[in-house]
């Protein structure tokens, strides 16, 4: 009964609501047969609910902060320079949090997606506004910045609407590193600093450096030259960078990117702990 494929089908929906799932262990089952089906001893389910509900009591002290989505960076008031960063996976990263107990802020840049009351939700749009909403919610236990934060912005932003006839030269000048400021700060560094590094190519090679470069804990970074886990996409696939582990990486594959936040808040809690 367990490995029929209306069971699985089953099990995969009460995952994705955020049921926790006790079992089945491998044994000798009710049926006479031996294998995967054998329910989970009393005293074991009594013990995992019980660790459950003292991790979720815990959590409850701790604050998390998460950035996600685009910045915008604008050229005039009607134009500006953005990226196709769509909000996904950091909101999912809040909600994963956030039903793990912590008292979670997420800043986003301009998204379409909504996101539960519980969260302290906060709107930006340039990368100064995402800056300074960070500031203000330092000290936190936990840092996510899987916004893809624009690297340069305006030196001199037009007042006016720039006329398609008028000679255009765009002068930039380097935003502020948010990553890198909180990572460095000593007296309000989190516990954990996570970075995510948005890739195309040499994916690895440009973790590493990132995961040194912003002196963040971890990198976790994705291929978003890979269209069915790019930006848009309602799954992903990461892998985890490690700075200070036996284990220096560690693979998520191919998932929904609501299961791929609630495998990585589990390691951001055992971490923790």
């Amino acid at each position: 009964m367990w490995e029929h494929p209306s069971t699985k089908e089953n099990l995969k929906k009460l995952k994705n609501y955020g049921y926790k799932i006790i079992g089945p262990e491998i044994g000798d089952m009710a049926c006479g047969e031996f294998g995967e089906g054998k329910m989970t001893e009393p005293n074991e389910i009594v013990r995992k609910i019980e660790s459950y509900f003292i991790n979720l009591s815990e959590n409850k002290k701790l604050k998390a902060l998460v950035t996600a989505g685009p910045t915008r960076e604008y050229i005039d008031p009607v134009r500006f320079i953005t990226n196709n960063s769509s909000g996904k996976q950091g909101f999912e990263l809040a909600r994963s949090l956030s039903k793990k107990g912590f008292q979670t802020t997420l800043i986003s840049g301009p998204t379409n997606l909504k996101i539960e009351k519980n969260i302290n939700f906060i709107r930006v749009e340039t990368a100064d506004e995402m800056f300074k909403a960070t500031q203000s919610n330092l000290p936190v236990d936990v840092a996510i910045f899987s916004a893809a934060v624009a690297d340069f912005k305006i030196k001199e932003k037009n007042k006016n609407k720039i006329k398609k006839k008028d000679h255009i030269n765009l002068n930039l000048e380097e935003n502020i590193d948010i990553i890198n400021y909180v990572s460095n700060h000593n007296s309000l560094r989190p516990k954990l600093v996570i970075g995510f590094a948005a890739e195309t190519n040499d994916i690895k090679n440009n973790a590493k450096k990132k995961l040194m470069e912003k002196n963040c804990d971890w990198i976790i970074a994705n291929d978003v030259s890979n269209k069915s886990i790019g930006f848009d996409s309602d799954i992903n696939e990461v892998t985890i960078f490690y700075k200070d582990k036996r284990i220096n990486e560690e693979k998520l594959f191919m998932k929904k990117k609501s299961e791929i936040s609630d495998e990585i808040i589990d390691k951001v809690i055992s971490q923790l702990n």
